[in-house]
This record gives structure tokens, sequence and C-alpha cells, in this order.
């Protein structure tokens, strides 16, 4: 499959979007939560932006996707928002927010380590894993013990469900690359959101979300919050995110897992007057470190082979065999 070109001021824009926006989205769940239960709240959030976002690119003239492209989204959306988002928020409510930015730290690992399982897929490099294991110890630096709760007892639910929160979105962010999907990535995303929401909401009437909620018990707050992720931590986060999928590689998307609890400390240091020690400005800077090792690694021109150069008489031949052989490479 070959990688699509994007102009590289839109590239860097998107890698923005995910690193500060959802950032933020620690915040915005924490907030939306309060007074509506995770699966409810991560529907309605889906949901409304999906359809909101359908609907603007019908009305502009997008073509109507194919059945093909429903079946991948429908894939897609189960993984990255059903079992991934979704289960971020109902872990948030078991264990502490520490413990879930370092289990989701571990996605870049997840992510390398699925791309080279999968058929004809790319060993990452040593460098690769180098800026992976310094990134973690990174996050493990940032959050501290106390906010991992080893100071207390670990609630193992919650582990178990951040673990699979993290396996499915990396497992969805590498299927995404590789199946049918439409040529416009805002479709991709209006539909993804759309059936993962649907998703969501099923999930929440087994875990009984439903039971004696009420919309007009909601605070100010939680519905500014939900505002916030529908707007920007879905229609633009989610968009920039399923765009580098396909223009860049998943170890160097996926280092947003990084980077946001590094912007989710320095929110809460802004807004909510938290304390930020040398320790964690130390941290924040491995972390940096990690990201640049493994954005290095994974833009550094490959060496090219020597062909040795033939007689005249031979190089037609020469040439038909090298434009097979490029015809051929997966890149």
């Amino acid at each position: 499959m070959k990688r699509k070109v994007a102009p590289r001021w839109l590239v860097i824009a998107a890698f923005a979007a995910i690193y500060i926006i959802w950032g933020s989205t620690y915040l915005g769940i924490a907030v939306a939560i309060k007074t509506i239960p995770p699966h409810v709240m991560a529907s309605v959030r889906f949901i409304l932006g999906g359809a909101l976002l359908f609907v603007f690119l019908r009305w502009r003239g997008a073509p109507m996707p194919q059945w093909i492209h429903w079946r991948s989204a429908l894939i897609v959306g189960i993984l990255l928002l059903g079992l991934g988002n979704g289960s971020v928020s109902w872990a948030e409510t078991m264990v502490p927010t520490g413990l879930a930015s370092l289990m989701i730290a571990l996605v870049p690992l997840w992510m390398a380590l699925m791309d080279w399982a999968r058929p004809g897929g790319t060993r990452p490099k040593g460098g690769v894993l180098m800026g992976i294991a310094l990134g973690l110890g990174g996050i493990l630096l940032l959050v501290g013990p106390a906010a991992l709760g080893l100071d207390r007892p670990l609630n193992y639910t919650g582990v178990a469900i951040m673990l699979l929160a993290g396996l499915a979105w990396s497992l969805g962010s590498i299927y995404s690359r590789h199946a049918a999907i439409p040529d416009n990535p805002l479709m991709l995303t209006a539909m993804e959101m759309l059936l993962g929401g649907i998703f969501l909401l099923g999930m929440a009437l087994p875990l009984g979300e439903y039971n004696n909620f009420n919309f007009a018990q909601v605070s100010a707050e939680s519905w500014l919050a939900l505002l916030y992720l529908i707007s920007f931590g879905s229609l633009l986060g989610f968009t920039a995110y399923v765009f580098l999928l396909q223009v860049s590689d998943p170890a160097k998307v996926s280092t947003y897992a990084y980077v946001n609890p590094v912007v989710a400390v320095f929110l809460g240091w802004a807004i909510l007057g938290e304390d930020i020690t040398p320790l964690t400005l130390a941290a924040s800077a491995i972390i940096i470190v990690s990201v640049a090792i493994i954005t290095y690694f994974n833009t550094r021109p490959q060496p090219k082979a020597l062909v040795p150069k033939l007689p005249e008489s031979e190089r037609p031949a020469q040439a038909t065999a090298e434009r097979a052989e490029s015809a051929g490479r997966c890149n």
C-alpha cells in the first residue's frame, strides 16, 4: 500500500492537534464524567460529532460511502472508540489518571509490534525501540508512585480495562492503514465516530449506566466539557489522527501517547493551580527527547543498494526489472 503524500505544514498541524488537543481531553473527560456516566458520555460525544460531520460532508457533495467502507469503519470504530476511548473513560472511574496515562503510553510499543507482526509488516528499527523505552521511563518519572496508585491497593479490573483500551486502539490504528476506506479522511472520521458511538451506547446498557440517570442532573461544567470533547477532541483531534495514519509511520503517529500526559500536567498547572516540580520538568524533557528519537529513526533515509552498471545493450532490460520491483514494493 503506497503511503499518501501530504503537505508538510498540514502534517505538522495534525501532529500539533493530537499532541495538544488530546492532551487536554484528559481534563475534559474527568470533568464530563463527574455527572455523566462514562459510556453514555462517550456515546453522546461521538454520535453527535459523527452525525454533524457526516451531514456536513454530504451537504458539501461528498459521495455516499460504499458498504465495504462501512464495514471497515465499523471495525475501526469499535476498536478505536468503543474498546479504546470508551474504556479509558470507564477505567478512569477505577484507577488514578497517572496509571491510566502510563498504560496509554504503551500504545507506541503495541503499534510497533503489531505493525511488525502483520503479514508483510515492518520490523521496528533499534532506534525506535530505544525511543519507546526512553518514553516509557519518562512517563513513569512524570506520574510518580503516588499518581500510579502504588501507595494503595490497585483496582485490577481498572488495570485490565486500560490494557484492553491500549491494545484495541493499537490494533484499530494498524488495521485502518490497510483496510478499504473512502478517499476522504473526514468521511472516514464521521463514519467511525457514528458507529463507535452506537457501540458505546449499547455498552452502557449491561453496565447499568442508564439506571437512575437523567440528563437534567448534568452540571453546566460537564456540558461544557462534553461540548469541548465533541468539537475539539473528536471532530478536530480524531480527524487529524485518521489523516496521520494514512501519511505517516505508526510508531511516529503513536508518539502522541507520550506527549499527551505532559500537556495534561501543564494544563493542570495552568488551570487548576497544580504544582510543577523540577522532576516534572526533567521527565517532560526525557519524553520530548524520546519523541525526537522515534521521529528521527522513522524519517532517516535508508541507504540505497548499489546497482552494478551494465553494458548499453542490457540497460533496457535492467530498467524494466527495476520498474517491476518498484511496482511491487510496499511503502
